[in-house]
């Protein structure tokens, strides 16, 4: 499983780098699958990767709380270690856990690539998302 955000990136990029990656499966984790650059949007998304091969799922049961997003990229502060304390907890229990459970599922059998905006991985949720699903104790 791998993560990939698409800041930087276009949808031939994008899709050039999953195929590149054998991705099968891309399982989007925006809560809303909008976007203001082109290509982006859950429509327009599925089909770009439909036409690549590419199966498209959206799962809004892993997506950051809007509220939560600003605080969540800033790493080294307080806010940031809430911020992450507050999606760990909503992706371990209830729809959440059920979806990370869905989720490893999925990626026993399929190549997968958890896609969200940020190009740094670090300051995206999906970084706990795939530690979730690794089994990782430490889900950052």
């Amino acid at each position: 499983m791998i993560g990939i955000g698409y800041e930087g990136l276009s949808i031939d990029e994008l899709v050039a780098r999953l195929q590149a990656e054998g991705v099968e499966v891309l399982i989007d984790v925006r809560l809303t699958p909008l976007s203001r650059k082109p290509g982006f949007s859950k429509r327009a998304l599925s089909e770009a990767l439909s036409a690549a091969g590419i199966r498209y799922v959206h799962d809004r049961r892993l997506g950051n709380p809007k509220d939560n997003r600003a605080a969540y990229a800033d790493v080294a502060s307080d806010a940031g270690a809430t911020a992450r304390a507050r999606y760990r907890e909503l992706i371990t229990s209830g729809d959440g856990a059920d979806a990370v459970r869905d989720l490893a599922a999925l990626s026993e059998e399929h190549t997968v690539a958890v896609l969200c905006f940020e190009a740094d991985q670090g300051h995206c949720h999906r970084e706990q998302v795939i530690a979730a699903v690794a089994g990782s104790s430490v889900l950052v």
